[in-house]
């Protein structure tokens, strides 16, 4: 088993990144580095390749078992992979707008707080709370047969959301929670449950200021 320091000098990963920075290095340089060490047969440079051609061809669906399928990369190697790229991933964000609570969503949504008619939104998160994206799932009067859980969590699946809010706006101006309202938030509750895409809360707009389930005790 080769491990990084068995490389001539010239070929250390380690070295070349302090010596020129990590700029410099190629991917599978880079991913040698958190490798380590190869496996009996498969030096550390040819696994790197192996996964570097797996991040070249299907990056966006990559897993933790698709990178177990590798030979020689067991668990433990893969979930640093897996975790330095979703690491980096939340940092490359980091200007993104993050959620902390319902005063938050208000801010990010209050152009639909004086909107005429109702909109049912949707607001998708990382595991770190940056928003995803905010998008509108339906306009119009509210009620169970119309706001489907199918339409709420298709985006967020698609999105990888670790966690979702929906809200939406009271044209009325009122602050308290409908009866549809409450069937609504139970049943998108109990889907996301089984979609394993936690339901954060669900805020009502209006101009005078808003409603959180959450803060309410109602998730």
């Amino acid at each position: 088993m080769k491990k990084i320091a068995d490389l001539h000098e010239h070929d250390k990963p380690r070295e070349k990144l302090v010596a020129k920075g990590a700029a410099s290095l190629k991917n599978e340089e880079l991913v040698a580095i958190l490798l380590g060490s190869g496996i009996q047969g498969k030096d550390v440079r040819k696994l790197a390749k192996e996964i570097v051609t797996m991040l070249d061809n299907d990056f966006e669906n990559l897993s933790l078992q698709a990178l177990c399928d590798i030979h020689g990369l067991g668990i433990a190697k893969a979930s640093q992979i897996l975790a330095s790229i979703e690491l980096s991933k939340r940092y490359l964000i980091r200007t993104n707008k993050r959620i902390t609570d319902a005063a938050d969503v208000y801010e990010e949504l209050k152009a639909f707080s004086s909107k005429s008619q109702e909109h049912f939104l949707s607001i998708t998160l990382d595991g770190a709370s940056h928003i995803i994206n905010t998008r509108t799932v339906f306009i119009g009067t509210l009620n169970q047969s119309l706001v489907h859980p199918r339409e709420v969590f298709a985006d967020a699946i698609a999105d990888r959301a670790a966690g979702i809010i929906i809200a939406h706006n009271h044209p009325s101006g009122t602050l308290e929670a409908s009866r549809a309202d409450m069937q609504i938030t139970q049943r998108i509750k109990e889907v996301s449950t089984l979609v394993g895409i936690e339901l954060l809360d669900h805020v009502i707009l209006s101009k005078q200021g808003y409603y959180s389930f959450a803060e309410e005790g109602l998730l």
